[in-house]
């Protein structure tokens, strides 16, 4: 005689009101339909102007740095962010300077430029010299501006996401009002740390924005071989994360999304997860030869999409000329020379200096 098959009850859910999962009608509202509305920040034409400025810094800054390394006066490693310009300019100028924080992975040198911090010391910095912002000791992949609340630097894949979720838990237990803007690649999308931070900032609804500068190729891999989910944005969909999808070749869209992600943040709804679509010109690093994609590749982007010259377009058909912006070009060559310049001309650190900033007390 055949056995009756038991009814299997499914256990009950936890009955602790006020997590986010005590409302069974949740549905996830991405902030894409509120994006999509605006796509193009209102900029003036000052605005616009100071955007074309910051980028056209952080181009001609990188193109020297990898001069300099080229002539053996950086060492170790160097990942330069020649044409992802428009995502640190688009994010970090909607920041309230006085409260957020910024926290990076090892391609940092244009994130410190986007916060007008002297070329000179980030400069020196990339050359190992006592007069870098972190006295040297740092080079490219390591730079730190406390007074700036930038706090990093990391070369660890994906490590700073989860101190960015720290630094967002600070933020919210000191109610400064401040969120977090975390940096990370596509290819740091795949971290493991990186979902236990999502799954934390979420359950405790920290003020932190996730930023995913896809710049298509991780290190060497493009993302249709090395992730199941190439639509990043949609990567905290199980954690209750809203995302948005971001063309981070153009200042003014990256920009419009800020302001879209930072007013949800700040409003106490927990984290946003942006991705950034965006293009490397070199590769990985300086010793990357990049011989995983095509030059007519790179090209093409270059010629159709660049964030540079995509901004100089609107100002020209708003009636700025030609003589103007190349005297914007002509002033920042001659403070990126004068920053090279100043980091060659400056001393080495002391050997004393190996035993500074190891602790942050005595013991």
């Amino acid at each position: 005689m055949a056995r009756t098959a038991k009814t299997r009850k499914t256990p009950a859910k936890s009955q602790q009101q006020g997590g986010p999962s005590d409302n069974s009608d949740f549905a996830l509202h991405s902030l894409q339909e509120a994006f999509e509305k605006a796509k193009t920040y209102d900029a003036s034409e000052d605005e616009m102007m100071e955007f074309y400025r910051q980028m056209l810094l952080i181009r001609r800054f990188e193109e020297r740095a990898g001069q300099l390394y080229g002539l053996g006066l950086i060492g170790g490693f160097c990942h330069l962010y020649i044409g992802q310009e428009a995502v640190a300019i688009g994010l970090q100028s909607a920041l309230d300077n006085d409260k957020d924080s910024v926290i990076t992975g090892y391609r940092d040198h244009g994130h410190m430029l986007a916060y007008g911090i002297d070329p000179k010391v980030i400069m020196a910095e990339l050359t190992g010299r006592q007069a870098g912002i972190s006295k040297g000791k740092g080079g490219s992949m390591h730079m730190f501006s406390t007074e700036h609340k930038f706090y990093g630097g990391h070369g660890i894949v994906g490590a700073q996401v989860a101190l960015g979720g720290g630094l967002a838990l600070a933020h919210k237990y000191n109610e400064d009002g401040g969120l977090c803007l975390a940096y990370f690649g596509d290819g740091a999308a795949n971290q493991g740390q990186v979902y236990e931070t999502f799954n934390m900032a979420s359950l405790w609804k920290l003020p932190i924005v996730f930023v995913i500068e896809n710049n298509q190729y991780a290190m060497g891999t493009s993302t249709v071989r090395s992730s199941a989910e190439t639509e990043f944005y949609r990567r905290g969909t199980a954690f209750r994360i809203p995302g948005m999808d971001v063309n981070g070749m153009d200042v003014l869209e990256v920009r419009a999304a800020a302001e879209v992600a930072f007013k949800h943040v700040r409003e106490g709804n927990g984290p946003v997860l942006m991705e950034l679509n965006t293009y490397r010109y070199r590769g990985h690093s300086m010793s990357d030869p990049a011989k995983y994609r095509t030059r007519e590749e790179v090209q093409d982007v270059r010629e159709h999409k660049d964030p540079i010259e995509g901004l100089k377009k609107v100002l020209v058909d708003k009636g700025k000329s030609e003589d103007d912006l190349k005297a914007i070009d002509k002033e920042i060559r001659k403070i990126v020379s004068e920053a090279a310049d100043f980091s060659e001309n400056s001393p080495e650190p002391e050997a004393s200096e190996l035993y500074t900033d190891v602790l942050v007390e005595e013991y």
